[in-house]
């Protein structure tokens, strides 16, 4: 089931697992997020507690602690996996840029000019 649901994963996805290889609660996933990605993604807490569920049925993830009505998870193999794929399917897309720039002359390395 996780592997046809979560076939790819949005960033969001992609940064609360990444997260999730420390054990780690709901609202500091969130702070998480925001500071390894320099602000750029961001999660709300709707957003955050629906994926979570949503992996916690996939079996991505699991429920490590229970203290009242704050949660702690952590990944499991099966959320490691896919988090894997994705970073080797980011990858093979980066791959196939650079080559593909590179083909037309174009450099992969200098950002566009205004």
């Amino acid at each position: 089931m996780a592997r046809e649901k979560f076939q790819t994963l949005t960033e969001q996805m992609f940064y609360i697992l990444l997260c999730l290889q420390s054990e780690c609660y709901g609202m500091d996933i969130m702070e998480k997020v925001r500071t390894m990605t320099a602000g750029r993604v961001s999660v709300g807490p709707g957003t955050l507690y629906n994926l979570l569920e949503s992996f916690l049925k996939a079996g991505m993830i699991c429920e490590t602690k229970v203290e009242g009505r704050r949660r702690s998870y952590l990944i499991t193999g099966t959320g490691m996996q896919a988090l894997e794929e994705e970073y080797k399917r980011l990858m093979t897309l980066t791959a196939d840029y650079r080559q593909y720039s590179a083909s037309k002359g174009g450099s992969s390395d200098e950002s566009d000019k205004a």
